[in-house]
C-alpha cells in the first residue's frame, strides 16, 4: 500500500514537471493578460462542472478574497455558484446553456473567461466559449489529454499531459494558484 501512495504522488508531480515545461511562457503570458485586464477594470469569469467547477470556485475566491497578500480584492465569478441561475437556465433553457448565458450577462468585452474541462469537450463549457467569443472576453482554456475541443476554441490553452482526470485536476489548481500568485506581484508588488 505504501509503495502504491508513493507512487500516486510520483505521478502527480511528474505530470506537473512535464505540464510546466511545456507550458511555462504561456502561464507568465495569460497572468500578464489577466493583470492588465484587472488593472483596466475588467473581471475574470471562472467555469467547469464537477471538481472543475469547485477549481473555479477555489481560484475565485482567491482573487475576492487573498492568495498570499493583504490587498484590494479583485472582481472574479464562478459560474456555477448561483444555484437559482443554474436551476432557472436549466430549466428553462437547457443544461449546455448554463455557462453562456451567464456570460452573456456578466461578460463585457476585455473579460477574462476561463473554461476549465479535463476532457476538453464538455457541452455547456463548449457553449460558454462560444458565448464569451460573441461578447468581445478573452478565454483562456484548462483541459487534459488532447485538449478536445476546448483546444480549438480559446485564445490561450493550457493542456495538461495526461488523461487520468485526478492528475489533471491536481495541475489545474496547481496553474491557479500559480497565476494568482503572479498577478498579485503584477498588480500589488509595488504597494506592499
Amino acid at each position: 500500500m505504501k509503495e502504491h501512495v508513493i507512487k500516486v504522488f510520483d505521478e502527480s508531480a511528474e505530470v506537473k514537471r512535464r505540464f510546466v515545461r511545456e507550458h511555462a511562457d504561456r502561464i507568465v503570458q495569460v497572468a500578464q493578460l489577466i493583470t492588465r485586464a484587472l488593472r483596466e477594470g475588467r473581471k475574470v469569469l471562472l467555469f467547469g462542472n464537477g471538481g472543475s467547477s469547485t477549481d473555479a470556485s477555489h481560484i475565485a475566491a482567491e482573487f475576492v478574497g487573498r492568495y498570499h497578500r493583504d490587498r484590494a480584492p479583485l472582481p472574479a465569478i464562478a459560474l456555477a455558484t448561483d444555484m437559482a441561475a443554474l436551476t432557472c437556465i436549466a430549466n428553462d433553457y437547457e443544461y449546455a446553456e448554463i455557462f453562456a448565458r451567464q456570460i452573456r450577462a456578466h461578460g463585457l468585452k476585455g473579460d477574462i473567461a476561463i473554461a476549465i474541462s479535463t476532457s476538453g469537450n464538455s457541452p455547456n463549457v463548449l457553449k460558454g466559449v462560444e458565448a464569451a467569443h460573441e461578447n468581445g472576453l478573452i478565454t483562456v482554456g484548462w483541459t487534459g489529454g488532447k485538449g478536445g475541443k476546448l483546444a480549438g476554441l480559446v485564445d490561450h490553452c493550457f493542456i495538461v499531459p495526461s488523461t487520468v482526470t485526478a492528475r489533471i485536476q491536481e495541475s489545474h489548481i496547481t496553474l491557479g494558484h500559480v497565476l494568482c500568485e503572479l498577478i498579485e506581484d503584477g498588480l500589488f508588488a509595488k504597494t506592499s
